[in-house]
């Protein structure tokens, strides 16, 4: 079929806008940020702003932002075909460079570390530890392989 080729061919050019997990890490007390994941560490929501615009109607957003939007527009028009929201579109634009092997390891994270992270969350005394310990690895696992 012809479709997801155009598809494909259309979102390798914004492949670098699917933005990696932020992580706070508190070591002894001290806090910081980082794309890397840490023991304990959570996820904070760090998206940038998406511009703005002028009340005379002039757009004041940068390209990189244009080029977010037009993916997002093709992605609702193209939904009903692919099937995939504008986030999963991002997912397999970022993924699609990826080994075929890495893809599938990819794939059974994304359905993991929900798992984890609840577990993680809800967890107490030693089980705290072992499941910290389990979040960590299977989120360094999906760091190293550039999910």
């Amino acid at each position: 079929m012809r479709v997801p080729l155009v598809i494909s061919l259309i979102t390798l050019s914004h492949a670098a806008f699917a933005a990696p997990p932020v992580y706070r890490c508190d070591s002894a007390g001290k806090v910081s940020y980082s794309d890397r994941p840490c023991l304990g560490a959570q996820v904070v929501d760090a998206t940038p702003t998406q511009g703005m615009d002028k009340m005379t109607g002039r757009s004041r957003k940068g390209r990189d932002v244009q080029i977010v939007e037009i993916s997002a527009m093709f992605d609702k028009n193209v939904q009903p075909v692919t099937g995939r929201t504008h986030e999963e579109m991002n997912v397999l634009r970022h993924r699609i460079k990826l080994s075929p092997q890495d893809q599938s390891a990819c794939s059974r994270l994304d359905d993991e570390l929900p798992d984890l992270e609840a577990h993680a969350a809800t967890a107490t005394g030693a089980a705290k530890g072992r499941a910290d310990v389990e979040l960590f690895q299977a989120r360094k696992r999906f760091f190293d392989l550039h999910c």
